[in-house]
């Protein structure tokens, strides 16, 4: 019998104008706690960040989110964030702000294949 996973995930969203509070969903962060396990994976969608913000920064965007995967990984370019446990991690990148980068709030699940299912859940929030 494979063992079940319990986790809890959260999407990562670029937010163009936090005024507008519109978004594009740009990443998925994993994260389970007996596993000590905790992944970032994202992809930029410039084009529908630009519909949404034509002359938006797309290198700083770039930048914060490879800073959310540094500090999900817990790299030291993470900076003091990144060396915190894994559970502080996760609860730092999916604090609420008010930012360019945001996330949703966490939703739990059970799952056998940590692996398998943020690729699963990046396939179908962010494409």
């Amino acid at each position: 019998m494979q063992q079940k996973h319990l986790y809890e995930y959260a999407i990562v969203r670029v937010v163009p104008l936090v005024e507008r509070e519109e978004f594009v969903n740009a990443g998925v962060i994993l994260f389970c706690k007996k596993e000590k396990f905790i992944r970032m994976q994202y992809h930029l969608r410039e084009d529908k960040i630009l519909a949404l913000m034509p002359g938006a920064d797309m290198d700083e965007i770039r930048k914060n989110l490879e800073a959310f995967c540094k500090i999900a990984a817990g790299e030291k370019e993470g900076g003091p964030i990144a060396r915190m446990d894994e559970a502080e991690r996760f609860r730092w990148l999916t604090a609420v702000r008010s930012a360019s980068i945001q996330t949703s709030r966490p939703h739990p699940g059970v799952c056998s294949n940590l692996e398998d299912t943020i690729k699963s859940l990046f396939s179908e929030m962010v494409g």
